[in-house]
């Protein structure tokens, strides 16, 4: 029988890709449900191609516009927040991929786990946020998680079948942004419009904006260490400019094995979908030999952000959580204009100290937090 999908998120870039992917597959794969927040005419449109049995749209300003547009198809129209964590308890769907932005994918995605669905989890902020929680309902109701994000999907292929020997060291690989050669004082000037003029990788607006300050990679330090059990001190992340090698394994004895391709969003969803079997793919193919590979380490003292979510993942408790909101809130601002690309990073600084600290938080306070850590960060914008 086919798998029955849910997207949540699927007017984003990883929607739009796993979209493609199903396509390719029809014989093997079904879309269930297709959700996005504002984007309410791209759904439509997905849902005439697609003719899943429902779609949701968060905002619920976007209800009745949506409905009118889908007027005589067969699906059914949900709105709102709730109607997010109720669709992926439905009964026909097997798994879900988690494509929404932020810390919104956080309740759909336990509501999920909980329905013991599979998670092709590709909301960094979901394990970021409650990497704890969130590791620990999968092992309670038996839900296998499985990476989407290029990095930790190439961690993932290059652990199977050396599941129970022991890993050394992750080394997690990272582009660099389109500033990676920038000076401090170059840096003080860019633009948002500069900074989502990613070299590699074609990207929603706010990942874009934290591969450039290098926030998303240590994002991506903090899902690695709850999926695969391994401390910070052990992941090593590399700037690679190339983004042929999207991540590496060291063992024990010294050999590493990496996972190695062309820069395309695709494959690594297709993994999530079908493992443990490989399917077609249309796509260009690697050559190695009109290509170099060439490493450097992070320079934390032009990108403090990667030093920000070190220290945050050390604080451990509700820290990565306060790191995150007041993250989200600074990367839409630069966005907009209302701070400079070293702003963001003294603000999110600031809100880390200020911010309620606790060292055992639940879901209640996962939310309580988000909420002070956004008031904080706010507050230190300019209007």
């Amino acid at each position: 029988m086919k798998q029955q999908i849910c997207i949540l998120g699927s007017t984003g870039s990883i929607g739009t890709q796993a979209l493609d992917v199903i396509s390719q597959h029809p014989d093997l794969y079904e879309v269930y449900c297709l959700t996005a927040n504002n984007r309410y005419e791209e759904l439509a449109l997905q849902a005439r191609r697609f003719h899943p049995a429902a779609v949701v749209i968060a905002n619920e300003a976007y209800y009745e516009p949506l409905c009118g547009l889908l007027a005589g198809e067969p699906v059914k129209v949900y709105a709102g927040h709730e109607a997010l964590c109720q669709i992926v308890e439905a009964g026909p769907v097997d798994m879900v991929l988690a494509a929404l932005v932020g810390f919104a994918g956080l309740a759909p995605t336990i509501h999920a786990i909980k329905a013991g669905k599979k998670i092709c989890l590709a909301n960094k902020e979901t394990l970021v946020v409650a990497g704890e929680l969130i590791c620990s309902l999968a092992q309670e109701y038996h839900t296998p998680i499985l990476p989407v994000d290029s990095e930790h999907s190439a961690i993932f292929q290059s652990l199977v079948g050396d599941e129970d020997n022991e890993v050394e060291k992750i080394l997690l690989t990272c582009s660099g942004g389109p500033f990676r050669l920038y000076s401090r004082e170059q840096l003080a000037q860019v633009t948002a419009a500069e900074a989502l003029r990613h070299p590699t990788w074609k990207m929603g607006a706010k990942i874009t904006i934290d591969s450039a300050t290098l926030m998303n990679k240590g994002f991506e330090v903090m899902e690695a260490k709850w999926l695969f059990g391994v401390a910070a001190e052990k992941i090593e992340v590399l700037i690679h400019p190339q983004s042929i090698v999207h991540s590496a394994v060291q063992f024990v004895d010294g050999a590493v094995k990496a996972q190695l391709g062309v820069p395309d969003m695709r494959l690594p969803i297709q993994y999530a979908f079908s493992y443990p079997k490989r399917l077609p793919l249309d796509g260009d193919r690697l050559n190695l030999f009109d290509k170099k590979l060439e490493f450097f380490r992070p320079d934390t003292t032009k990108f403090p952000c990667l030093a920000l979510a070190y220290e945050a993942i050390k604080r451990g408790g509700n820290m990565p959580c306060i790191l995150n909101a007041a993250n989200e809130v600074v990367n839409a601002a630069f966005r907009e204009g209302r701070c400079s690309f070293y702003e963001m990073a003294d603000i999110i600084g600031e809100t880390m100290e200020k911010a309620s600290f606790d060292n055992n938080p639940d879901y209640d306070v996962y939310t309580q937090t988000d909420a002070e850590a956004r008031r904080i960060a706010s507050a230190m914008l300019r209007n």
